[in-house]
């Protein structure tokens, strides 16, 4: 199984794990309080209820108790969060997730940005034969924990228009699928690789996550819906994709456009 496509579920697979080791407050804690208790119990302060704040690290020291109590009570009046504020009840799942962070000393984090990177342990498996390389290990010791095996290996056909999808959102030609399938040598698939990000289509692709985050628009969107000239960081985004841009560059020289911008206006 290529490279590439294990790479795309072994970030499935750390997204979707269920916690069986200590609770790592940013992935399993802070999405509950931020989903449900942030609005009145976070760092708003013109909004902020009983002068509780559960953003910081010991907001809720010496309140466990009460703060389970509450999210699982059964009366409208003492269940948080409150039934009128529009943020849902918490499910058993996220409870039990509470109650075991709590149980184990209420361990917090910063803000994922500011923790370093760690490269973490390579998982032993039983079948040593599958992995072809340390995301491989990854995979098959969640598959074995969950009492399962690998599918097979998807044919080229199936492979090609994977990955073409993947880096460029389009499908391959019926060309480029019949020489891929044609071509036997050991390095058929990275070739494949190596075309589609030379591919100018491959920034595109790229570069259109970064905008939707960024709210890109060529118009406003509003009443009269108009204009808005932004195509220049448009395109700039993309042939910073498909140069390779470092991403420390990629962000000096947004802020620089960002700050040249607003010394304009």
């Amino acid at each position: 199984m290529p490279g590439l496509w294990r790479i795309c579920v072994f970030l499935g697979v750390l997204a979707t794990a269920a916690p069986a080791q200590p609770i790592a407050f940013n992935q399993n804690i802070r999405p509950i309080l931020s989903d449900h208790c942030f609005t009145c119990h976070g760092p708003d302060a013109a909004n902020r209820q009983a002068n509780l704040r559960l953003d910081l690290p010991n907001g809720a020291r010496g309140l466990e108790t009460e703060i389970l109590r509450r999210v699982a009570s059964p009366n409208d009046a003492e269940r948080m969060p409150p039934p009128g504020s529009g943020k849902p009840r918490l499910v058993s799942t996220e409870i039990e997730l509470l109650r075991r962070w709590i149980a184990q000393g209420m361990p917090w984090q910063p803000f994922w940005s500011f923790i370093p990177l760690e490269r973490p342990a390579v998982p032993l498996t039983k079948n040593a034969s599958w992995p072809q390389n340390p995301i491989d290990s990854f995979i098959l010791a969640r598959l074995e924990r969950e009492s399962l095996r690998p599918s097979p290996e998807a044919d080229k056909a199936i492979l090609i228009r994977r990955v073409s999808l993947d880096l460029t959102g389009l499908p391959p030609t019926p060309a480029e699928v019949s020489a891929f399938i044609a071509d036997k040598s050991p390095g058929a698939y990275e070739a494949v690789i190596d075309r589609l990000l030379s591919s100018p289509r491959y920034g595109e692709r790229m570069a259109y996550r970064w905008m939707e985050a960024a709210r890109y628009d060529d118009s406003n969107g509003y009443q009269t819906d108009g204009a808005r000239d932004m195509w220049r960081w448009r395109d700039w985004v993309i042939d910073a994709f498909n140069r390779n841009m470092p991403y420390n560059r990629f962000t000096i020289e947004q802020l620089a456009g960002t700050c040249r911008s607003v010394a304009k206006t």
